[in-house]
């Protein structure tokens, strides 16, 4: 298919592009830089922008079926709405099908858990950034400085929420919703993993026991019962031709 082929080449230099959309915007929140530094990085900003509108309409074109496509892909539109969603492009060569194809049971819960860590300090530290951005400037904000968003993106991804920081604006909150609904998705993928685990390991732990305590099967009996069968048939054999059931000479009460 024609949009396989253009998701095949586009997608590392979208990759690359949201790596440098995240460094400008890194940049241009922390350090703050004066003009024309600050114009330079918005507008480097802004060709990410560019570069994944163009390949959302690509793909939405040389779908099959648009409207399905539409449906199924909201990630992508995302990327193109929110600026703060383009470093999530980061982690689509190394999508969750992709890191459970072809790999045994610990493989699996291995690289799921990588993943699930490299997800958790994109969003958090993306996240981070757009909260720092939209709250510095406000009034009778809290969170002023990098380490303080840093904080409060930590704390709020795993739920826990200690309510030292706490956004003022509305698209500082906007964001922290969105953090809140990754950090469900991330402690549900980290249970389901550590959950697969356990029960596998006291699966192969109970088998083990039983294994050590197990009587003997039904085919374990058939077999010892057709060698005793065998062994009963070749002494009838040896007594009828008269010799000694050890294979020795004559029996006892015969002559030479």
């Amino acid at each position: 298919m024609r949009q396989e082929t253009w998701q095949k080449y586009s997608e590392w230099p979208l990759v690359g592009a949201a790596f440098i959309f995240l460094a400008a915007y890194s940049v241009l929140v922390i350090a703050e830089p004066p003009e024309p530094y600050a114009a330079a990085l918005a507008f480097v900003m802004g060709s990410t922008w560019v570069a994944f509108g163009v390949d959302y309409l690509v793909k939405l074109l040389l779908a099959p079926h648009r409207g399905r496509w539409f449906v199924r892909h909201p990630l992508d539109l995302l990327m193109v709405v929110l600026p703060v969603a383009r470093p999530l492009r980061l982690l689509r060569p190394f999508t969750l099908r992709r890191v459970m194809e072809r790999a045994p049971g610990t493989a699996i819960r291995t690289r799921v858990m990588a993943y699930v860590i490299l997800s958790a300090i994109i969003l958090v530290y993306t996240v981070a950034l757009s909260v720092l951005h939209f709250e510095r400037a406000a009034p009778n904000a809290n969170i002023t400085t990098m380490g303080d968003s840093l904080w409060w993106a930590t704390v709020t991804i795993t739920t826990i929420g200690y309510g030292d920081y706490y956004p003022v604006t509305t698209p500082g909150r906007w964001a922290a919703t969105a953090l809140m609904i990754g950090g469900f998705a991330v402690l549900s993928m980290v249970t389901a993993a550590v959950s697969s685990w356990l029960v596998e390991s006291v699966t192969e732990a109970t088998h083990a026991r039983k294994n050590a305590d197990e009587p003997i099967g039904s085919e374990d009996l058939a077999h010892l019962t057709a060698q005793i069968n065998r062994l009963h048939e070749q002494l009838a054999r040896g007594q009828g031709q008269g010799q000694d059931p050890s294979g020795g000479g004559p029996a006892e009460g015969q002559e030479g």
